[in-house]
């Protein structure tokens, strides 16, 4: 069974995508910091929720390394807490997103 993908052209509840639920661990860093440990709650071509305890704010550019992938750049949408919701600056590919889910279950 692969991941369902659907594009939201309407932007209900804000978001491009269909989010899935899942646990990945990442890393992640700002432009020219080093690399820090993170985990993915909720992934989708678009976007994520990143749980971390790196110091983000609404406008920050950064970086993930999704597992066995180079890096991608992204950007925080929102932050509350130890979480922020991100947009990646390119969508992944349908295909990428399948084998990240299948990999964190």
């Amino acid at each position: 069974m692969g991941a369902e993908f659907q594009i939201d052209v309407s932007w209900n509840d804000g978001r491009r995508a269909e989010r899935r639920s899942a646990t990945v661990s990442v890393r992640v860093r700002r432009p020219g910091e080093t690399w820090f440990r993170s985990k993915v709650a909720d992934l989708s071509v678009t976007g994520f929720r990143l749980q971390s305890f790196m110091k983000l704010s609404r406008g920050d550019s950064l970086w993930i390394m999704l597992p066995g992938f180079e890096g991608r750049r992204a950007l925080v949408l929102w932050t509350s807490g130890h979480e922020a919701g991100c947009r990646f600056e390119r969508p992944l590919h349908p295909a990428i997103l399948d084998h990240i889910l299948r990999i964190s279950r």
